[in-house]
């Protein structure tokens, strides 16, 4: 897996808002810096201005430019071209074709469209990518529909066959998997349990759209005292029988149960 260290919790923040910039820089693990849909299309130049005139770190930040197809595309890269970053997002990714002039670039591509799922595996191999996001609300447009989540506030089974389709793609090729932001700013309970699936699953980072969900996406991939306690217990269980398995704690562990304890020990920033 591709080491991706900008997670968990990346907040989007408007490119024409400069004002917002530190802020953001300072509530979230990374910032993503919008050129894309948050901002208007009489205002695209003005935003490529702002992000030249007021830098942040290029350690913890992510340009999303203009999609491949777009007039803005060229004009994004050129003023890339004259910054320190070198994290791009590329939105509306659907074939290798889109990365031709990424190169150099550490690449987060988002699979967001019907042909950008259907052709993930394949956009995961490209070259500069090192990360998949998945984004629902741009699929579902994609695929002429209205919603992404049903009455009960989930995905609705194709959305949440397309989520699964770009991990697994992500996953298969090595690189990092970052999931879809969370709409409804106020339902904490809501996005603390998909982030928590997203982290048990593997995802490196989840996207948010305002401050108040930074804290909540990293409390769901922050492993739980309990978890870190199973965690290296398993591990020592296993090291005092000289590996193999063994039983701890009435369950059965073999290697994939042995690679889940670090895995959470990872997440919780200790060594294995």
């Amino acid at each position: 897996m591709t080491a991706f260290p900008l997670g968990p919790a990346l907040l989007f923040c408007p490119a024409d808002r400069p004002d917002r910039y530190a802020k953001a820089a300072e509530r979230a693990d990374a910032v993503i810096l919008d050129l894309e849909d948050a901002v208007a299309p009489a205002r695209k130049a003005a935003a490529r201005e702002a992000v030249l005139a007021h830098p942040l770190d290029p350690d913890r930040t992510i340009v999303r430019i203009n999609g491949y197809r777009t007039d803005d595309f060229a004009a994004d890269l050129a003023m890339l071209r004259r910054t320190a970053y070198r994290y791009v997002m590329l939105p509306k990714a659907e074939s290798t074709v889109d990365f031709t002039t990424l190169d150099g670039y550490a690449v987060v591509a988002m699979c967001e469209t019907a042909a950008g799922v259907v052709s993930a595996a394949e956009i995961a191999a490209a070259g500069p990518v090192v990360a998949l996001m998945f984004g629902a609300e741009d699929l579902v447009v994609s695929m002429g529909g209205t919603a992404s989540r049903g009455p009960d506030g989930r995905y609705r089974g194709v959305v949440a066959h397309a989520r699964a389709t770009v991990a697994l793609a992500a996953a298969a090729r090595g690189v990092a998997m970052i999931d879809a932001v969370h709409l409804d700013i106020n339902d904490h309970d809501g996005l603390a349990e998909e982030a928590a699936d997203a982290a048990a699953l593997g995802f490196a980072a989840t996207a948010c759209i305002h401050p108040s969900q930074v804290p909540v996406v990293r409390a769901a991939y922050r492993p739980s005292d309990a978890d870190v306690a199973w965690a290296r217990g398993v591990l020592d269980a296993v090291a005092a029988a000289g590996g193999g398995v063994v039983q701890y704690e009435g369950r059965m562990v073999d290697e994939p149960i042995l690679r889940h304890a670090e895995a959470i020990l990872r997440r919780a920033g200790q060594s294995a």
